[in-house]
């Protein structure tokens, strides 16, 4: 099989959904709302975070991150998918193809990392409570977001360059969307190292994020059982179930989507469905985890709320 030279201009095919008769524009349909539902309920929580003074606190401004990185991950993959459906095309040019996989990956560890951050914070307040204001300085906040971005682009761009070094000799990518392990299969000789590298950078997200969570809600568990402020706890519990939930969901579809590539019983339109859901289901849940968990959060947005409703009377 001879190499293919890849150009700005050179087109790779997508696998397309097999779409029942009359079923092209509902699902396109369905796709949109779920778009514009995803991108209303994480600019809210952008905006809320901007706008108001009770918000602006280090949590809020490591939280910040994750609905920005949130539409980042929706944006990337649905437009193109509900329009690849429309217009029957299920082409894309090799470049855009490697951008929208970078920041896929960029987006998936992304998650992980605020999560980690924002577990930290909340150890450091609840637990060291004296010493939150000295620690958690606008400087100390700055370089948590820039570790955040810094490590995950890091990762992200190892993972790309190594895959550059080969060469490329299939144009037909077995998704929907363009990921590193599609574009993987795409390239001719050994792919070994390529695999090791792409686990071990798995891997290295995982064991951050989930040491660094697993350490934080340890130690606030401990100090909450230590005290005898009722409502400490109630607090306490309140700022991290939230956390904890939206880190269920993302490890959940995470999992179910990686099982789904490993067993060859499992048909390639649920791995595709699969596949999407990881990049709809937190982007969708993550905001109003936050607003039914986050007290000054769902407190802040429901007197907005009440002052549009009397300002429109």
């Amino acid at each position: 099989m001879h190499n293919l030279s890849f150009g700005f201009r050179s087109e790779l095919t997508l696998d397309p959904f097999v779409i029942p008769p009359g079923g092209k524009y509902p699902i396109f349909f369905l796709g949109i709302a779920i778009y514009f539902f995803g991108i209303f309920c994480n600019l809210t929580l952008l905006s809320l975070i901007i706008m108001k003074k009770n918000l602006h606190k280090p949590m809020y401004f490591i939280l910040f991150s994750l609905p920005l990185n949130d539409l980042v991950g929706i944006t990337v993959m649905l437009p193109k998918v509900l329009s690849d459906i429309v217009t029957e095309t299920h082409s894309v040019y090799y470049p855009l193809c490697v951008f929208q996989a970078f920041l896929l990956h960029m987006y998936g560890g992304g998650i992980l990392f605020i999560l980690a951050a924002m577990s930290f914070d909340r150890y450091v307040a609840i637990c060291m409570p004296l010493r939150y204001s000295s620690l958690m300085t606008t400087k100390a906040v700055v370089f948590i977001i820039c570790l955040i971005w810094g490590v995950d682009l890091i990762l992200i761009v190892s993972l790309f360059s190594l895959q550059s070094r080969l060469p490329l000799c299939k144009s037909v990518i077995k998704n929907v969307f363009c990921d590193n392990p599609s574009l993987l299969k795409l390239t001719c000789g050994n792919t070994t190292l390529n695999n090791v590298i792409g686990l071990f950078t798995t891997a290295i997200m995982q064991v951050i994020s989930v040491s660094v969570q697993s350490f934080s809600y340890v130690k606030i568990l401990i100090t909450c059982v230590g005290t005898r402020k009722s409502d400490s706890k109630t607090k306490a519990v309140n700022t991290c179930t939230a956390q904890i939930v939206i880190l269920i969901i993302f490890e959940v579809v995470a999992t179910f989507t990686i099982l789904s590539h490993r067993f060859k019983n499992v048909s390639a339109e649920l791995q595709k469905t699969m596949g999407m859901l990881i990049f709809l289901v937190p982007p969708l849940l993550n905001p109003i985890v936050y607003g039914l968990y986050t007290n000054e959060i769902r407190s802040t947005l429901l007197k907005v709320v009440k002052k549009r409703v009397a300002v429109s009377l």
